[in-house]
C-alpha cells in the first residue's frame, strides 16, 4: 500500500484578523480535579491500517468548552438545541485586574471598556491564562451573583472567561454550594465559555465572536473552537 505525503495547503492563507482563543485538547489538559483526564487514542494507525482514526473519551467540561443551560437548569436547552445566532455575534473583550480567589463585582464591570451593548458577548482578559499548568490556575477569580445579574440585565448573550469557572474555585466553595453565577447566567440564556486563552491581544476592543461548539445531542456542554476578530 502506498502512503501519501503531505503537499501543503492548496491555497496560501489570507489574513482575516481572526484570533484563536482555544486551548489545544490533549490528555494533559487542565480540568476541575473531580473530572477524569480525556482519553485520546488512535483506533487505527497507518501504515498498519489504511487510514488514521482517532477515538476520544472525555467529560465535555474540560479544556475550552461551552456550558449549555441544561448544565444547571433541568428544563433548559442542551448544546444541540442552542440556535446558531447565539454562538456567533458581536462582543467586547474586557481586561480586568484580578487576584487569586478575587471577586469580580459590579464596579469592575462598569469601569470596563469598551461599553457593553445589548446583545454583546463578554470575553475576559484577566491574565489567568498565563497560569495554565500551574497550581495557581485553580485559584481563579470569580463573579459575584450581583455581577452576573448585572450582565443579564444589560442583555449579555454569552460570558467567556480565561480561567476555569465564573463561580468560586472548588477549594473556596462553602458547604452546599450551588453555583450561583452559573445559575443566574444560564437560567436567563446567557451561555458560558470557560478556559479561553490569548484574549490579551484583543483586550479593550469590540469584536466579532464565533463559538464553534460541537452540537452533541442532549449534552450539557461541548468542546468549542472559539475565534474572535476586532470590529472596524
Amino acid at each position: 500500500m502506498s502512503v501519501s505525503s503531505w503537499q501543503g495547503w492548496s491555497l496560501p492563507a489570507t489574513p482575516r484578523g481572526w484570533h484563536d482563543l482555544t486551548r489545544e485538547l490533549s490528555t494533559e489538559v487542565e480540568r476541575v480535579p473531580a473530572f477524569p483526564a480525556p482519553r485520546i487514542e488512535r483506533f487505527q494507525s497507518m501504515p498498519a491500517d489504511p487510514l488514521n482514526v482517532t477515538r476520544i473519551d472525555l467529560v465535555v467540561h474540560v479544556g475550552t468548552h461551552l456550558d449549555a443551560p441544561v448544565h444547571f437548569i433541568p428544563d433548559g436547552p442542551s448544546v444541540s438545541e442552542i440556535p446558531a445566532d447565539r454562538l456567533i455575534g458581536p462582543g467586547v473583550v474586557w481586561h480586568l485586574d484580578c487576584t487569586p480567589g478575587g471577586l469580580i463585582d459590579i464596579p469592575d464591570l462598569t469601569r470596563a471598556s469598551p461599553a457593553l451593548q445589548p446583545g454583546d458577548m463578554v470575553l475576559l482578559d484577566t491574565g489567568w491564562a498565563d497560569r495554565w499548568g500551574t497550581p495557581s490556575y485553580h485559584d481563579n477569580p470569580s463573579f459575584t451573583e450581583a455581577a452576573a445579574q448585572w450582565l443579564v440585565d444589560r442583555g449579555t448573550t454569552l460570558v467567556g472567561v480565561d480561567f476555569a469557572t465564573p463561580d468560586l474555585a472548588p477549594h473556596r466553595r462553602p458547604t452546599h454550594f450551588d453555583w450561583p453565577v452559573h445559575q443566574v447566567l444560564l437560567r436567563h440564556g446567557v451561555l458560558v465559555v470557560e478556559h479561553l486563552t490569548a484574549t490579551a491581544a484583543l483586550a479593550g476592543k469590540r469584536v466579532d465572536v464565533v463559538v464553534g461548539a460541537v452540537p452533541i445531542a442532549g449534552a450539557d456542554g461541548a468542546p468549542a473552537r472559539v475565534f474572535a476578530r476586532p470590529l472596524p
